[in-house]
């Protein structure tokens, strides 16, 4: 019998939510390999932009601005055409809030050692409150080498990328104090297969085109300008398409509808069509891929970045929920399999973000070391498909632990779930990024030279890596296309396990290569090979406020 008083209206035993902390100093691991890549200067800035994108205010612009999705109008009462987006406040407050802390900008701006470094950190803690208006921000910091092609270009459109000012206006560039890109490339008849694009560029002269065609994917279609494949009778070329030309007057492109996506819901990504739109040559012609896949090479590594940072507040959000959640007698998270998952969960989080700073440090390497280049154009492709595959699973092994409660709109878990699988697809799926690799394994042996390098140097850090290391060169001295994701995903885990096991903490490195490498590792969460241990790596991952 309830009792006479008993409150309907009160539950007890709920978890509080996980907001006002600091998602970068509840972070451990993230720290240390800061400290370890030469970013430390990033601590200071990184723990104000934490702060702020833990506090209640930031959470709930990213829920805001996702359940009121952009809405595009392409006329006017009067059946003038307007091709305008409009997003709800909440997304220009997180753009805003992203571009005056620099996000886009301080991996071509900041002076020190570890630019790249501190743009994978800010984007990394900026990702875990909303995926869609990560989105023209990767796209506006991965734009400025294949702007930088063009010297012309780059001067008139680079003091106005590289802005820490946000400027929504849908003005004419020259009249704003800062822009963001987008990017079109794809089409319905290709997708992936760029080169069967239809899209033509006809010359007028001095670099100017005029584009013709459709494009199935515009990302972030009120960005300022767009890089643009189109085919020219020299082959496939890249250009810079603005949303109004130099003069003023608004561009020829036609925005037909929004897609009505899975996630990814705060970010619009438009079909459009371009009838003789005014564009800018990037590069020689019959070139485009190669001119646009220097920013491609950049949104891949905020590929990893992104999917390790979704990964992470996941599994934030579930040990959060255990640490407060009773069950059987004790807390959830002091009942041995629930832990034994937990730490499974943490063990790939932790996994996933220190190879993506690994990457991003080879990035800022590759500046001043010709190898590291080489080194990171086949292991950005490796990090990017294996980051977000993995992300995938740890999403619904981490909604699992949370239970009902995370299964309900009201919970961010569901968004999260839903956002997750974007960064597998864009850039380039699963196989694009698998042969990818093994395109640069057979065109690039400096690639290949320098990734066989780095293994060669880890002989002898683990038992269990010696072994991966060896049943994976025979795949490498033999590469083919049916056996490519065996390939990438070998290399993945090795880099995962040597970066680990030099600069994570001790407890963290033979845990991994055990549950990861050896022949005994099992498929499911929660089949860790050993019970010591298990709370620090926890406490790394995520370290309860």
């Amino acid at each position: 019998m309830l009792p006479a008083d008993f409150d309907f209206h009160t539950a007890v035993n709920q978890v509080p939510v996980l907001e006002n902390y600091n998602s970068f100093t509840t972070n451990p691991l993230l720290q240390k390999l800061l400290a370890e890549y030469g970013g430390g200067w990033i601590q200071a800035p990184a723990t104000a932009f934490g702060a702020l994108m833990g506090s209640r205010t930031m959470q709930e612009a990213g829920d805001l601005a996702n359940k009121n999705i952009p809405v595009l109008k392409t006329h006017d009462r009067f059946g003038n055409r307007l091709d305008i987006v409009d997003y709800h406040p909440a997304y220009h407050q997180m753009m805003e809030a992203a571009i005056q802390h620099q996000v886009h900008s301080v991996a071509w701006t900041g002076s020190k050692q570890g630019a790249y470094l501190a743009h994978s950190t800010l984007s990394y803690l900026k990702q875990q409150i909303d995926e869609g208006s990560s989105c023209p921000l990767t796209m506006t910091f991965a734009v400025v080498p294949s702007l930088k092609i063009e010297p012309d270009i780059a001067k008139e459109w680079l003091p106005r990328v590289l802005s820490n000012e946000y400027d929504p206006r849908h003005i004419p560039y020259t009249q704003k104090k800062g822009v963001t890109f987008g990017m079109a490339m794809t089409e319905p008849q290709g997708g992936s297969d760029v080169r069967a694009n239809l899209t033509f560029a006809q010359p007028v002269g001095n670099g100017i085109y005029q584009i013709t065609g459709r494009k199935w994917f515009c990302s972030a279609p009120m960005s300022d300008a767009f890089l643009v494949l189109a085919q020219t009778p020299q082959g496939l070329s890249c250009f810079l398409v603005p949303r109004f030309t130099p003069d003023g007057t608004k561009n020829t492109l036609y925005f037909q509808r929004l897609k009505d996506k899975l996630g990814n819901k705060s970010n619009a990504s438009a079909e459009v069509e371009f009838h003789a739109a005014f564009g800018q040559l990037i590069g020689e012609t019959g070139r485009g891929v190669p001119n646009i896949m220097e920013m491609v090479r950049h949104t891949r590594l905020d590929c990893a970045v992104g999917s390790a940072a979704t990964m992470q507040r996941a599994v934030a959000e579930a040990i959060h929920h255990c640490h407060h959640r009773f069950a059987f007698g004790k807390k959830l998270i002091d009942q041995p399999l629930m832990k034994n998952v937990l730490a499974d969960l943490c063990l790939e989080s932790a996994a996933a973000t220190t190879l993506a700073m690994r990457l991003a440090k080879g990035f800022d390497d590759a500046l001043t070391d010709e190898a590291a280049l080489h080194f990171t154009r086949i292991g950005t492709a490796i990090g990017k498909f294996w980051n977000t595959k993995r992300a995938v699973l740890v999403l619904g092994e981490a909604l699992e632990c949370i239970g009902g409660n995370g299964y309900v709109e009201t919970s961010i878990m569901p968004r999260l779930y839903r956002d997750i699988p974007v960064n597998a697809i864009w850039e380039g799926s699963g196989n694009i990024q698998a042969l990818d690799v093994l395109r640069a394994m057979h065109k690039e042996p400096h690639s290949i030279a320098a990734f066989m390098h780095y293994l060669e140097l880890a002989k002898g850090l683990d038992k269990y890596l010696d072994l991966h290391l060896e049943n994976l060169q025979p795949l490498i001295a033999h590469p083919d296309e049916y056996n490519a994701r065996i390939i990438v995903e070998k290399m993945a885990l090795a880099m995962q396990a040597i970066e680990l096991i030099r600069v994570a903490p001790q407890t963290l490195a033979p845990l991994f290569c055990a549950a990861r490498l050896s022949p005994q590792r099992h498929l499911t969460w929660g089949t860790l090979p050993a019970e010591k241990g298990l709370e620090e790596v926890m406490n790394m991952t995520y370290q309860e406020y």
